[in-house]
């Protein structure tokens, strides 16, 4: 485990997270292999093992050889080297094994780890982060790239480690045969060091382009899909259709530029050259009596050796490069800067529900949303905030629960600043139900506990239900509670969708509600049985309610009146009809 800090700012972790090293994409890998020290050693050791009993069967070969070119070759002799090959060659199968176990389970580990990494990070991002973020650039990074890094250790590294030692216990038994022998792989080795370096230093952009073109490509497609019904609705599927070609035209190019990279290794062909030279030199040493037969056979078995690292680097090499490039952009997405903090030893208790804004500021970059926000809700309070489009109502409900944070100024919860509360506690009591519902392709009993998880029990999912007026039209489906709905509920309507949501919301019984006109899509009827429900559940809790029905605004304890991020007015709706002109124009229709 490294001494490499945690990221200080986040919404979310887990209990005794592992500390990965960040300090750069190899030193990320590295550590996420290392923290399974015990596989890392048995892959090492089998494949020492394995390179070295191979380098033995042409070593042994080369001893036979010299026994039967002998006048009088010994029988036993011969039948010991062909029981020592015989297991050499068992013992080698059972190192494979072990090999191929260990680096397969370590590959594996390794991608979970980093899947599990990045998705708590994300989970930990704050929603200013998520909002300049492509949803599909970080599904590409999410299951692509880290999809990676399985083929990346296996088979990439796995078979890079086995050359580098089909490469260096070759030369100790050549070593062992003559000395001179070695100069030929010396130099080849030389040349080879040389060539792969430069084919790495051609093909490590090329990667890092693949992976990110394909990332663009996979944001596209998922813009598309998401968005399907405009495309339809406005007839530019041909539009996309090319939009779509021209992407995934460049991730072609790309991988065909690889493909040129890899068609310019040269390695393999002078590996044909050292083993001529290699030959050449050792019937020079034959002929010279420096060496008998069996040795030449020996140094020719152990020189063929070779070209197996020289071979397979070009498809090894190639993986690793993509690995490192997806890392590198997991990395980047894990190390990316987020605004809020969990805030674990924060203040954590029941909340009363008293809330204060005091000289509120807050703005997206260098755009000012709200300015100078003051007012005072008691406990168990209803507050409507009105104005017109774009004057900053949804911003001004996000700041309650930390979705945002303020530029400058207080909101106190309980005479406690909201970033002084423990993050999971401030957001455990406060409900936000949006014009805008999202529902998990789940089934409805599960999107209603969703809030409370495994803890929510049957009765309490239908008494929310109920008191959303949910219940008789979830049980008109044939498998009521158990009924699967699409992703964002697309099999049901819109006001279905939105009593689902009030359902959730009131099952976590907050002390905080935030209603951001989430009775639009709801008849009129329904609306007041919902409302009547919502008055009986949430005596004594504190509610925000974003709406333009007059019906649910002059039920408020307290209006506050917005206008272009600043307030104007606040008060109870008869004094605002009576002094407010703006508040006037808004509701004329009613009147």
């Amino acid at each position: 485990m490294t001494s490499q800090p945690l990221p200080t700012r986040r919404e979310f972790s887990v209990a005794n997270e592992y500390r990965y090293d960040r300090r750069g994409p190899m030193r990320w890998i590295l550590s996420h292999a290392l923290r399974y020290k015990g596989f890392v050693a048995s892959f090492l050791v089998a494949s020492t093992l394995t390179a070295a009993l191979f380098s033995l069967i042409p070593t042994l070969t080369g001893r036979a050889f010299t026994e039967v070119l002998k006048p009088s070759p010994d029988p036993n002799q011969l039948l010991l080297i062909g029981l020592a090959i015989l297991g050499a060659v068992l013992l080698r199968g059972v190192t494979d094994i072990v090999n191929a176990f260990s680096i397969e389970t370590l590959a594996q580990r390794t991608e979970r780890d980093a899947r599990e990494e990045l998705y708590i990070s994300l989970l930990g991002k704050s929603q200013t982060f998520h909002n300049r973020q492509r949803v599909g650039d970080i599904m590409a990074r999410a299951s692509n790239d880290v999809r990676q890094l399985k083929p990346m250790l296996n088979p990439g590294v796995a078979l890079i480690t086995d050359s580098m030692l089909s490469i260096f216990i070759p030369l100790i038994f050549i070593g062992f045969i003559d000395v001179r022998l070695l100069v030929t792989p010396l130099i080849f080795l030389g040349f080879f060091v040389f060539l792969l370096r430069d084919y790495t230093r051609r093909l490590n952009p090329v990667a890092a382009e693949i992976r990110g073109r394909f990332g663009e490509l996979n944001a596209g497609l998922n813009e598309t899909i998401s968005g399907v019904e405009v495309v339809k609705s406005t007839a530019q599927e041909a539009q996309e259709k090319r939009k779509f070609a021209r992407n995934a035209a460049l991730v072609r190019d790309f991988y065909i530029k690889e493909g040129q990279v890899q068609a310019r290794y040269l390695p393999i062909l002078f590996f044909g050259f050292a083993l001529t030279a290699a030959f050449a030199h050792s019937l020079a040493l034959l002929q010279q009596g420096a060496i008998d037969v069996g040795q030449l056979v020996a140094y020719m078995g152990l020189m063929g050796i070779l070209r197996f690292p020289t071979f397979i680097s070009i498809f090894t090499f190639s993986l690793v490069q993509l690995g490192i490039a997806g890392a590198r952009r997991i990395l980047e997405m894990i190390e990316e800067e987020t605004e809020l903090d969990e805030n674990k030893d924060g203040h954590a208790a029941e909340m009363q529900g008293d809330i204060r804004f005091v000289a509120v500021d807050f703005g997206f970059s260098t755009v000012r949303v709200l300015q100078q926000i003051s007012f005072h809700v008691q406990p168990g309070q209803t507050v409507a905030i009105v104005g017109q489009t774009g004057s900053g109502k949804t911003t001004l409900t996000k700041l309650v629960n930390r979705i945002y944070d303020v530029s400058s100024g207080h909101i106190l919860i309980d005479s406690v600043d909201v970033r002084d509360w423990n993050m999971a506690s401030l957001r455990s009591q406060v409900s936000t139900i949006e014009q805008d519902v999202f529902l998990f392709s789940r089934t409805i009993r599960e999107n209603i506990a969703f809030g409370l998880g495994s803890r929510a029990t049957e009765e309490a999912v239908i008494q929310a239900a109920r008191d959303a007026q949910a219940h008789d039209f979830i049980m008109s489906f044939k498998d009521g509670y158990d009924t699967v709905i699409g992703e964002r509920g697309v099999t049901l309507s819109g006001g279905q969708r939105q009593r689902l949501a009030i359902a959730r919301a009131l099952l976590t019984d907050p002390r905080i509600l935030i209603l951001d006109d989430s009775t639009s899509a709801i008849d009129s009827a329904t609306e007041d049985k919902i409302q009547q429900a919502i008055h009986r559940v949430l005596e004594g809790r504190t509610t925000f309610l974003i709406t333009h029905r007059l019906s649910m605004i002059r039920r408020a304890d307290l209006i506050v009146m917005l206008d272009k991020g600043r307030v104007v007015d606040c008060g109870t709706h008869a004094d605002l009809i009576e002094r407010n002109s703006l508040y006037r124009r808004i509701f004329a229709r009613y009147f």
